[in-house]
């Protein structure tokens, strides 16, 4: 099942459940946790969806009989019904963004709710309290280049070895702070290369557009290159790897690529040995590769923003 992540981390003394905040992931479900972009508060589900989340974290924590930290992860689909991916009766890895972003340190409630103190005798009496006005961003960080043969795409296998937190009243604000400190080098202007795989076309099609009207150049392997001229985008084709043509693993290695965009179908053998080649050469190289759209999008909506204000991005 396709939808949006979501996911807590609450604490539960036996009798009463705290919820600091509501996380919201930018890669659809499919991605591991680890590596998808969080965000505080949540940016496109509505109300009922996480009064439905924040109902299901209740029962869940006093139902199994949770005393301490606990961590859920749910799919809110188009419908906005949610559903439960995992319980985990332990401290997660987001702990230290939520409370950082609220301002609740869940790990010192989480141990006091443990050695006997409930959460109405450390002062706190609601669920959900309210939410923040700024946005704060968890971003990634891989280390792709001193992992030998680890292979950039994601997937549901963790492969991030650190994060960054960015903060900022606007979300774009946030989102940038957060890329860049979490070691992507960012630009908004260069060569994009794309090779896109069938079932991911449409999808690319309208950030692929809005790369172009940046005015960055298009590069692409024939087949994405002959579907992006039919809808009027100028790309230049590159020729695959598999048929024997070194060049695009040179426009890499010479700096001309300032982003990758690579999706591919897993079935598809030789597609995806060219995509393994590419993104390695990428990491090797220092050049932003991205296996996810939904990724490219808010990467698109930081470098629009920084286009239109580069003045103010730095507060």
């Amino acid at each position: 099942m396709f939808g949006r992540e979501l996911e807590v981390d609450a604490v539960c003394d036996g009798k009463d459940v705290f919820v600091p905040g509501i996380m919201e992931h930018v890669e659809k479900t499919g991605i591991h946790s680890g590596d998808s972009i969080s965000i505080y508060p949540t940016f496109s589900v509505s109300q009922k969806a996480k009064e439905k989340i924040l109902d299901y974290t209740i029962k869940l924590g006093l139902g199994i009989g949770m005393v301490g930290l606990y961590n859920i992860q749910f799919i809110v689909d188009k419908n906005e019904d949610v559903y439960v991916i995992e319980v985990n009766p332990r401290s997660s890895r987001t702990v230290p963004f939520i409370s950082k972003s609220t301002g609740y340190s869940l790990a010192d409630i989480g141990t006091l709710v443990m050695l006997g103190k409930t959460l109405k005798q450390q002062g706190i009496t609601e669920v959900y309290p309210k939410e923040k006005e700024k946005w704060y961003v968890k971003a990634p960080a891989f280390s792709f280049s001193k992992l030998n043969g680890l292979d950039a795409r994601l997937s549901p296998e963790m492969k991030s070895t650190g994060e960054a937190i960015g903060y900022d009243k606007k979300l774009t604000r946030a989102l940038y702070k957060a890329l860049q400190s979490s070691g992507m080098h960012l630009v908004n202007y260069g060569t994009i290369f794309v090779t896109i795989s069938d079932k991911d076309k449409e999808e690319a099609l309208p950030l692929i557009k809005r790369f172009y009207n940046l005015g960055f150049n298009i590069e692409a392997t024939e087949g994405t290159a002959k579907f992006l001229k039919q809808h009027g985008i100028r790309t230049r084709i590159k020729k695959k790897i598999s048929e024997g043509s070194e060049e695009i693993l040179e426009s890499i290695r010479k700096g001309y690529v300032n982003y990758i965009i690579n999706t591919s179908n897993i079935d598809s053998t030789s597609q995806e040995t060219d995509g393994t080649i590419i993104r390695r050469c990428a990491v090797e190289n220092n050049i932003p590769v991205f296996t996810a759209l939904d990724t490219v999008r808010v990467l698109l909506d930081v470098l629009e923003e920084i286009t239109l204000g580069i003045s103010t991005i730095d507060e």
